[in-house]
């Protein structure tokens, strides 16, 4: 029997060797609490079991083991010692993201300790007897809200959370007293019940990428669906789906951001009933918790729709991986580590499984599409719209030549202008795209050209018009909005650039009889909030929605006809490599909402910059993709390398610089001109620290195990020197 246990905390620590108490049976994958520390006690997890006691100090015991099997299966383990291993960075970070946060328990001392135990919730019970017509008559004249309370509860079956009841305690206690409810409790439900449905028959065009889709499979473990907008994918999904729940094997159903994914689980809950499990960071602690346990003890058999934190549940035979919209950059986690990319991650997992994966997009990323034409992943392609609607029309619109004929007012061509006159007389909706939420990107001086700036980053602040404040958009610093210069007290500020507020604003006075409603980061700032203004406009109760990139993902309008895209020339601003991929993915994204049914869709795309070549490839993405993919192959950047971005930061700015200097010179006599910089990003201070970025580039035909092994080995000896022990240092890999 083992007298140690190597032990994974959820720290950015290497596993740490304690003992075993006589007599404790303790399995690999467990979690145990240990004292770690002078004061803390934390959980953590049984990576390995050995005889070999600690080379410094005394082993501390292990405290108790917390749960009657072990959390994590030899698969889970495997697949987060690769995310470790890939995305540089300890087992224990990716712990930190990969279990619920009730499940890693951390205390003061051992009495204080708790582990989870399942939560339950309080019940109103309909004694249904006593609720008779009589007092129903009586309670609907007298009593009209204790009335709909009650029914709302024999709606519900009888028994209902309490949480669900909107009835005060004191009406409550009232209730039981004359003996019309009671109050129980029960183990905690997550869902209502769901009825199953058939699945949707098919087009023929559908049929035949399902066929390609299952035949790819046979031989390719991934295949990759690329469909326009509207074209069908997910009733495709749901035939795949079916044919792996039937088998009793799990399946994993991807999606970049949950909470704008309402009507997508919405429809797979009808499609297969209580079998769907949503799993997000949404949740509630305890939620999250039950639906982890729950799952480590079903057999298989799940059916889970998540976001990339889905990738670290329990699953037991998973036989399918569906990722939709696998372009998204959602699917990077940008902080804090493990800095993984949902897709590729998701790739691994079903590799370890033995599963297959579909990849699903209009807009694939050229990494997915690189990989089609190596052979590596199978293919599909779906050209036309369900129901044979057309895609949208989508042109061009000049803003120089519109402000040249004085045709241009605020922030709207004359082409755009006459377009959403056109759909409001025909009772038609219209989306306006604007990448910027907020009034307007900063204030400024005319008269001296001050500008307010963030004491903490430095960056501009961005003026919130509703709110009065100006508000910077990295660390959350505000301020209230200023009118005059500080500076030279003459000249009132003037906002420059616009948002979606102002945009909100603009098309209101233009067209005063229009209801609009925005969709941004600022209105839809939870799940509900988002689903009641997209319910709204869904309803038609709006004619005009503003947003930003939100209004791109997973909607479905049947009256919108038009999409104005604002300012096509701010998504092609960005100093970065993927800047025309990633504008052309959202030019298209955007558009694929238009036109979605009977009536011909179109597009406005304003910019001041006509006769850029990204304009001449929108709607052909063979097209795009060939003169990108030549581009990146010159210049050598993803897919023909691998980059990872070495990214510094410290509030000493000289030992910060010093410390990127060494590190590069470290760096290069390995690697050599592989590595650049360091240099100054684009915004060299966030939160009081300052920045530096080094790029390390690694050609996909070289060893990637390697040259990550070396980059560990010369950050480990940076950091021996004492002057540079706190400098934060993060490798991102894989940089979207």
């Amino acid at each position: 029997m083992s007298s140690f246990a190597d032990i994974v905390l959820p720290l950015a620590q290497p596993a740490y060797t304690f003992a075993l108490g006589e007599g404790m049976e303790v399995r690999v994958g467990d979690a145990v609490a240990v004292q770690f520390g002078k004061n803390a006690v934390y959980t953590g997890i049984v990576w390995r079991l050995h005889d070999t006691p600690p080379t410094k100090g005394v082993a501390k015991p292990i405290l108790k083991v917390l749960y009657d099997k072990p959390l994590l299966s030899e698969l889970q383990m495997r697949f987060w010692e690769w995310i470790a291993d890939y995305y540089i960075c300890s087992v224990g970070e990716v712990m930190r993201v990969a279990l619920p946060s009730i499940i890693k328990s951390k205390a003061r001392c051992e009495d204080e300790f708790e582990p989870y135990t399942p939560k339950r919730e309080i019940t109103v019970g309909l004694v249904a007897d006593a609720f008779t017509e009589e007092v129903r008559e009586k309670m609907a004249r007298r009593a009209p809200k204790r009335y709909e309370a009650l029914c709302a509860i024999e709606k519900a079956g009888g028994v209902a959370p309490r949480h669900a009841v909107e009835l005060d305690s004191t009406a409550l206690k009232a209730l039981c007293k004359v003996g019309l409810v009671e109050i129980g409790e029960r183990d905690y439900t997550l869902d209502c019940e769901w009825s199953k449905t058939l699945l949707p028959r098919l087009s023929s065009a559908q049929s035949k990428a399902l066929n390609e889709i299952q035949n790819g499979l046979t031989d390719k473990r991934v295949a990759l669906l690329h469909g326009v907008t509207s074209s069908g994918k997910t009733e495709i999904y749901t035939h795949l789906i079916e044919e792996r729940l039937s088998q009793g094997e799990d399946v994993l159903f991807l999606v970049p951001e949950i909470s704008l994914t309402t009507q997508l689980v919405e429809r797979m809950r009808g499609l297969f009933g209580e079998s769907v499990t949503v799993y997000h960071s949404k949740l509630t602690p305890q939620q999250r918790t039950k639906l982890y346990t729950d799952m480590l003890s079903s057999e298989s058999g799940n059916f889970v729709v998540g976001a990339r934190s889905a990738l670290f549940l329990p699953y037991k035979k998973l036989g399918l991986v569906v990722v939709d919209e696998e372009h998204d950059s959602s699917y990077k986690q940008s902080e804090p580590n493990p800095r993984y990319n949902g897709r590729d991650a998701a790739i691994m997992l079903a590799a370890l499984h033995n599963a297959k994966v579909v990849l699903g997009s209009a807009t694939p990323s050229l990494e997915s599409y690189a990989n089609h034409l190596s052979g590596k992943y199978a293919y599909t392609l779906l050209t036309e719209r369900y129901g044979g609607v057309e895609m949208p029309d989508i042109r061009i619109s000049d803003t120089v030549r519109n402000v040249k004929r004085n045709e241009r007012k605020l922030h709207f061509n004359k082409e755009l202008l006459d377009g959403i006159a056109e759909r409001l007389e025909c009772n038609e909706q219209v989306i306006l795209f604007q990448n910027r939420r907020g009034y307007s990107p900063y204030m400024e001086c005319p008269s001296c050209g001050w500008s307010a700036r963030c004491p903490h980053c430095n960056v501009t602040l961005s003026a919130h018009q509703q709110k009065g404040r100006m508000v910077c958009h990295y660390c959350g610093y505000n301020e209230p909005i200023q009118r005059y210069c500080p500076n030279c007290k003459t000249s009132e500020l003037k906002p420059m650039g616009f948002g979606t507020e102002r945009v909100e604003e603009a098309i209101s006075e233009l067209f005063p009889d229009a209801r609009v409603l925005r969709l941004d980061g600022d209105t839809a700032t939870s799940s509900a909030a988002y689903n009641r203004i997209i319910g709204a406009f869904a309803r038609h109760e709006a004619d005009i929605l503003v947003g930003t990139q939100i209004v791109s993902k997973g909607l479905d309008f049947a009256d919108v006809t038009l999409i104005g895209i604002l300012n096509g020339d701010n998504l092609l601003a960005s100093p970065d490599f993927r800047a025309e991929e990633r504008a052309w993915q959202l030019i298209m994204q955007v558009a694929g909402r238009s036109g979605r049914r009977d009536k011909r869709g179109e597009v406005i795309i304003q910019t001041a910059e006509p006769t850029h070549p990204i304009y001449s490839t929108i709607g052909d993405y063979d097209k795009l993709a060939s003169k990108l993919l030549a581009e990146r192959k010159q210049f050598g950047y993803p897919p023909f390398v691998r980059i990872v971005k070495i990214a510094m930061r410290s509030a000493n700015q000289k030992q910060l610089v010093d410390s990127s200097l060494k590190l590069g010179e470290q760096l290069r006599n390995r690697f050599g001109r592989r590595v650049l910089g360091p240099v100054t990003p684009l915004i060299d201070r966030v939160r009081g620290e300052w920045r530096v970025e080094l790029m390390l580039k690694v050609e996909v035909e070289a060893s990637f195990a390697k040259a990550r092994a070396i980059l560990r080995e010369e950050i480990a000896h940076l950091r021996e020197v004492n002057e540079y022990r706190n400098i934060t240092i993060i490798c991102d890999v894989d940089i979207l």
